[in-house]
């Protein structure tokens, strides 16, 4: 399943996102600041289990989540997405995994992974604001797989259909959810419109 945000303060922050204009700081803030509500959204379906807690005036009925979550950003753009989701979640773990895409072929290569020998957590979610050419996505989702994790979705802050398509193809059980789809991929494959490197303009060095 794939779904496109339709929240208006998820509208009105993209648009922030992709002006030229925008410089780093904000544009950093922007990516936090859309990470956790596509988070909020991604989470509706956690598991919950029942509790009571003592309120100043008595006893009220609560809940309390019953799935430890596991961030997993794509670097380097992912790790902008961490920090906001983080705040929300400070229980989460967070393992990273580095790939980077052949410039020449558009597929991934993997150079870092740092995964535990076997899974601690109930639900992964795979953080890069890009879903360009799904190559990174379909890789990362793989390694997690191969890792043993059984529930994983894609958060993500834009996608083009190719990278869509991509990630469903080889990974159809990843529920995939971003903030906008966008047109398509140039010939270099970048995201049109899309707003060009997220992680050169997070850390500026476009």
């Amino acid at each position: 399943m794939v779904y496109e945000s339709k929240h208006p303060l998820v509208k009105h922050k993209l648009t922030l996102l992709r002006d030229v204009a925008t410089e780093p700081k904000k544009f950093r803030e922007l990516v936090r600041e859309l990470a956790i509500l596509l988070c909020y959204e991604a989470t509706a379906d956690l598991g919950l289990s029942e509790m009571m807690v003592e309120t100043p005036m008595g006893t009220a009925a609560g809940a309390h989540l019953t799935e430890k979550i596991g961030l997993i950003p794509i670097l380097r753009a992912g790790l902008g997405m961490v920090e906001g989701i983080w705040e929300m979640m400070p229980g989460a773990e967070v393992w990273h995994i580095g790939l980077y895409r052949d410039e020449r072929t558009l597929k991934p290569v993997s150079y870092y992974n740092k995964l535990p020998t076997s899974p601690t957590v109930q639900v992964c979610l795979v953080l890069d604001p890009m879903l360009a050419t799904g190559g990174s996505a379909v890789a990362t989702v793989g390694i997690l797989k191969n890792w043993g994790a059984e529930r994983i979705k894609f958060v993500g802050i834009l996608a083009a259909p190719e990278g869509v398509r991509a990630l469903q193809a080889a990974h159809p059980d990843v529920p995939i959810h971003v903030a906008q789809i966008d047109s398509h991929l140039n010939n270099i494959g970048y995201i049109v419109p899309g707003l060009g490197d997220a992680g050169d303009r997070q850390f500026g060095t476009g």
